[in-house]
């Protein structure tokens, strides 16, 4: 990119967007390689994303994230979709094309994907999602279609969670199933991935619990959770104390990040300088 007064536009849809420390790595990432580029954080309520995605494009943004609650509604404001968005049904990271046509991408369930292939291999295995929000329809979906033989959704809505199980059945090559989960969830046998998809643990309820009786993990099983505020969790912290193998949301969002970049501008982005960023910021 040339060096002017012009910087490249990107930023975040989000309420609340104050707690999202998405800026803080990606503006690490731009000063890093000297991109003339920016990243703004914005409160934008539902009724005014329209607005927001069209001041995007007017303005001549690169993209944008879209965070809670936008990532459903945003679909239907965009002209074409990533082919794992269309499966999901929701995105998080949108291209303003050379033409000014908007792409909606999920980079959520692809950058949980190379933090979890990072340490364990994805096929064959049995996962169970805790969850069937937005977040956690990306990470099912893009563990169905990297070979994960079962995917098990647990989810205190019926509705949703059936939903969800539906969808991975239709959509992908893996058996879904739906659990209920009512009171405190059992661990079912054989486990190879257990996932917290859910805001159970997010900041400022670090040390919140969920409502799973964690005796039925075994020390084979991984266990990831997405929440990247704090890392560390009380799902963690109890699934190290069980000797398993565990995964912090900051892994996600990184890649996430890094995919969303790479989307924007062609660069591959230092990841590691985005998580150092992103561990002082939250220190």
């Amino acid at each position: 990119m040339a060096a002017d007064f012009l910087s490249l536009l990107t930023g975040s849809f989000a309420r609340p967007a104050a707690e999202n420390p998405t800026v803080a790595m990606v503006e690490a990432a731009y000063r890093h390689h000297r991109l003339n580029a920016r990243y703004v954080n914005c409160e934008v309520a539902p009724e005014h994303l329209a607005d927001a995605v069209r001041g995007a494009r007017a303005m001549g943004w690169r993209g944008f994230n879209c965070s809670l609650p936008h990532k459903v509604a945003v679909v239907a404001l965009l002209d074409r979709l990533a082919p794992s968005a269309q499966v999901i049904g929701a995105v998080n990271c949108v291209v303003v094309e050379d033409d000014g046509t908007l792409t909606g991408h999920n980079t959520d369930g692809q950058g949980f994907l190379v933090a979890l292939r990072a340490v364990t291999g994805v096929a064959g295995a049995r996962v169970l999602v805790l969850g069937a929000g937005g977040a956690a329809r990306a990470c099912a979906v893009e563990l169905a279609l990297a070979g994960a033989a079962e995917v098990l959704v647990a989810n205190r809505d019926a509705g949703r969670g059936a939903a969800l199980t539906e969808l991975l059945a239709d959509r992908t090559p893996a058996q879904a199933r739906y659990l209920p989960w009512a009171g405190e969830l059992a661990l079912p046998d054989g486990v190879d991935v257990l996932v917290n998809a859910t805001s159970v643990g997010l900041h400022p309820d670090g040390d919140a619990r969920l409502a799973v009786d964690l005796a039925g993990l075994r020390p084979t099983t991984l266990v990831a959770d997405i929440i990247p505020n704090p890392p560390h969790t009380r799902l963690l912290r109890d699934a190290d104390a069980a000797g398993c193998r565990t995964i912090d949301g900051l892994g996600m969002l990184v890649n996430q990040g890094v995919l969303g970049i790479r989307l924007w501008t062609g660069l591959d982005p230092d990841a590691e300088v985005m998580r150092a960023a992103l561990e002082q910021a939250l220190a």
